[in-house]
């Protein structure tokens, strides 16, 4: 779940469903941008603009990182970068011009462009497999699964460290965003494909840029700032009671009584996730609560009373022998079963997409009707922008022919066990994958980057077989994730270009820069958390849940199915099977039906987390449904703001709290319950 995109749905749902919405912001600022000066491609991207990218990149790779090493969901975090680049280059020019300071204006290609940056660097402490794929191969995870588990090997461990993990990330990282560029005009203006979340965004820094939407920006960074003092204030306040082990604080307060804490029901007051679940869709939060009931409320306190039966009674309970293993390798027959229903349908939309050439495309109605000549005129401009700075085919080619060339001789120098003719065929159909990918984002907002990742896991991992299997396909997914995952956001980000009437060129140098500027913060940040905290162990808030999955994913490739505990391979199978049902009832059924059938990706998280998360979204959910009833407006103008606050607040302060655990300075209460010993 926390591996594929999801959509702010507080902002793109008004803007891109209301088409009256739509005509008034075009409609409105039309005369405004015909008489703006275009910038020149350069002028675009400013040295400010860069700076603000840095630490906007820094912040949101700290909090990308936490989400992925808790629990791996990740909301969309675009609007939030627009809005304080926003604030943050508007503060600038406000001081400077205070101080007596020549400055240039702001204009909303770069804010753009700095949107576009932010993206694109904290985009790879999630591509870059910091908590899934990298994770999956250090010793602590090999431990975790058990040291005479069939095809966990000692020999397939490679700790994390700081400079192979810079040098991987750059020799992978950069292909994706010359892959797809000589498709531009095809996927943008050819097709017209929607891109919902970049299509949003752009209506929302197009709108930051009036008079009107100045003022309605100031307050939502108002808002923002707010709630961020608040949820950094709470968070430092929750460290004082968290004591020393993992067991202390109200991170584990049992809110919903003892004996629902046993079994991880209680809401453990994080600000992250009731901001995830503001920011999240309803469905999404829903699903992820009914995951949580029919997992840890129904079906791991039944396989719990098979000990001695199903398997051996009395295993740890981190041993994948017992009850664990069946968390883990359900959740993923989920994962794959849900992946792989999309794969293919959305494989599927695009082949027929691409024969019949259709122009109309089932999300979301482009409003290009050509009622009104400004209308007409500002789709025209648009057009020229796009088309004015052309990236030439040749440039595309010879960059990703080059880098490729580059990549396939490093990696076996990182990777021993993934020779450079198994890195040549991956990128051989990356471009391809590539552009099923871009092409199914631009259709329904929905990346399954991980999900390719996936698929060359497995190939890799059963072709390089026993001896190095694990490694090889371990570094093939993040190879070929990294290469579709970025593909698909600079397709995106170009369409926000387009929309904003920003320069290709500008977009395409701020994506490189992003990515190099990702290439050692995201890496960096890592490490903070990889010194500070206990990263990758069962009981600690930093578990890393995706790392054991992988690896186990990698294992598979190579052993088979054959070390299952009893009964576990035909409950998968179950479970996989279910998921491929329960995405075609989504399909086949009414939108007034199938708005309430859950999704299996979101379902398989608390499968193997735990429950405490899912309480804390639905809290947020409940929070945002109550406050659409009362004033859907305010709800659409400052829930993002909210939603971000609150997860920039408590990633703020985990910068602190890793300072305070370098310096082995621990908190000084333990707030514990238990039960009252009646005498």
């Amino acid at each position: 779940m926390g591996t594929e995109q999801t959509t702010s749905v507080e902002i793109s749902e008004p803007l891109l469903q209301d088409e009256n919405a739509v005509d008034k912001i075009r409609g409105v600022n039309a005369d405004d941008q015909e008489i703006e000066r275009i910038p020149e491609w350069k002028e675009q991207i400013t040295i400010r603009g860069l700076v603000v990218s840095a630490i906007l990149g820094t912040l949101f790779c700290i909090i990308t990182h936490k989400l992925n090493l808790t629990v791996g969901i990740i909301p969309s975090l675009n609007v939030a970068a627009g809005l304080l680049g926003f604030f943050f280059v508007k503060s600038w020019t406000e001081v400077s011009a205070k101080l007596g300071f020549s400055v240039k204006p702001f204009t909303r290609q770069e804010n753009t462009v700095i949107q576009t940056c932010v993206v694109a660097c904290y985009g790879l402490a999630f591509s870059g497999g910091f908590g899934s794929y990298l994770l999956s191969m250090d010793e602590k995870t090999y431990k975790l699964i058990g040291e005479d588990y069939p095809g966990n090997r000692a020999e397939d461990v490679k700790n994390p460290g700081l400079l192979w993990m810079m040098g991987f990330i750059f020799v992978v990282s950069f292909l994706g965003l010359f892959s797809l560029v000589p498709l531009r005009k095809v996927m943008v203006l050819d097709y017209k494909l929607t891109y919902p979340s970049g299509t949003a965004t752009a209506m929302l820094i197009n709108s930051f840029h009036t008079s009107t939407g100045a003022e309605l920006a100031r307050n939502q960074v108002s808002c923002l700032g707010k709630y961020l003092s608040i949820s950094f204030c709470w968070s430092c306040f929750k460290w004082f009671f968290s004591g020393v082990g993992d067991s202390c604080g109200f991170d584990n307060f049992p809110s919903l009584g003892l004996t629902l804490f046993k079994n991880t029901f209680y809401f453990d007051f994080s600000p992250t996730y009731v901001g995830c679940g503001l920011i999240c869709p309803h469905l999404v939060n829903c699903s992820v609560l009914f995951g949580a009931i029919v997992s840890w409320g129904f079906l791991w306190p039944f396989i719990s009373l098979k000990a001695g039966d199903w398997y051996p009674s009395g295993l740890g309970s981190n041993d994948f022998k017992g009850l664990y293993g069946y968390k883990v390798f359900i959740a993923i027959s989920l994962i794959l079963g849900d992946g792989l229903y999309n794969l293919i349908k959305i494989i599927a939309v695009t082949v027929k997409e691409v024969s019949t050439k259709r122009q109309s495309l089932p999300i979301i109605k482009e409003v290009t009707d050509g009622n009104t000549s400004k209308l007409l005129a500002e789709e025209k401009k648009r057009d020229e922008v796009f088309l004015r700075d052309g990236i030439s085919n040749w440039y595309a080619a010879s960059g990703y022919i080059g880098l490729a060339a580059i990549s396939i001789a490093v990696m076996p120098m990182i990777f021993p066990a993934l020779k450079w003719y198994l890195v040549l065929c991956s990128y051989l159909i990356a471009p391809a994958l590539a552009f099923c990918n871009s092409y199914g984002t631009g259709l329904t907002d929905w990346s399954l980057a991980s999900t390719y990742g996936k698929i060359g896991l497995f190939i890799i991992a059963s072709l390089v077989g026993s001896n190095g299997g694990v490694i090889a396909g371990l570094a093939a997914c993040g190879v070929m994730m990294s290469i579709v995952s970025t593909a698909a956001d600079l397709m995106q980000d170009f369409k926000t270009g387009y929309l904003t009437m920003s320069s290709p060129k500008s977009m395409f140098v701020s994506q490189i820069v992003g990515t190099a500027m990702g290439c050692v913060i995201a890496p960096l940040t890592f490490w903070m958390y990889w010194t500070a905290f206990d990263v990758g162990t069962p009981d600690s808030p930093y578990k890393a849940p995706y790392a054991v999955i992988y690896r186990e994913m990698a294992i598979l490739g190579v052993e088979g199915f054959s070390e299952l505990p009893k009964h576990c391979l035909a409950l998968c199978c179950g479970f996989f099977v279910a998921a491929l049902a329960v995405n075609l009832l989504r399909d086949v059924t009414p939108k007034k039906v199938s708005q309430f059938i859950p999704i299996p990706m979101a379902m398989a998280v608390p499968f193997y987390i735990g429950a405490y998360f899912a309480i804390d979204m639905f809290v947020g959910t409940v929070i945002l449904f109550v406050w659409e009833r009362i004033n859907r407006k305010s709800s659409e103008d400052y829930a993002g703001a909210v939603a971000s606050g609150l997860i920039c607040g408590d990633g703020i302060w985990t910068i602190p709290s890793a300072i305070l655990s370098i310096f082995r300075i621990n908190p000084p209460i333990c707030m514990y319950f238990g039960p009252s010993v009646s005498t």
